[in-house]
């Protein structure tokens, strides 16, 4: 998007085409940022995304973990996914790699009930392994908000993606 003026001029479902995949699968948090327009700026609309997460329920914020893939072994990904985790050359691991990756997210899915979630952007396979290593030995809390902490970075990641292009 160029800029701000031709967001606010988006119809409501070219605007959620555009924004309905911000947070993984979930249409509803561009459907109500639509409710907000007109847009100062691009970081206003940011801020109206990332708002109207954090004002969800729990419940909601566990739906949305759970939208997101499982990292590495996925084969049915959001076309932001696939771009995501194939920059970080997860579609390009070893056999000893990918093993590691099918254990790690069936132990943390088994501990968390939900899938492994890292903004991969700008880091490599060994470094995204590392964090899940690190992470799965969290407690559900402190595990849960780092969930919650990622989700909003990819989101964060994705609109300024948007405004970009």
């Amino acid at each position: 998007m160029d800029s701000v003026d031709k967001v606010n001029k988006l119809s409501k479902s070219d605007f959620i085409s555009v924004f309905g995949n911000v947070f993984e699968k979930t249409t509803w948090i561009a459907e109500k940022a639509f409710g907000f327009k007109p847009f100062e700026n691009f970081d206003k609309l940011t801020e109206r995304f990332l708002n109207i997460f954090e004002n969800e329920k729990k419940e909601n914020h566990l739906k949305i973990l759970n939208s997101h893939p499982e990292l590495a072994v996925e084969k049915i990904m959001t076309n932001d996914s696939k771009k995501e985790q194939s920059n970080a050359e997860l579609n390009k691991c070893t056999k000893e790699e990918l093993e590691e990756f099918v254990k790690l997210n069936k132990d943390y899915k088994k501990k968390f009930d939900f899938p492994f979630i890292i903004a991969v952007a700008g880091k490599n396979k060994s470094e995204i392994l590392d964090n899940f290593k690190k992470r799965i030995k969290n407690n559900k809390n402190t595990e849960f908000n780092e969930a919650i902490i990622q989700v909003k970075k990819i989101a964060s990641l994705r609109l300024k993606q948007i405004n970009n292009n």
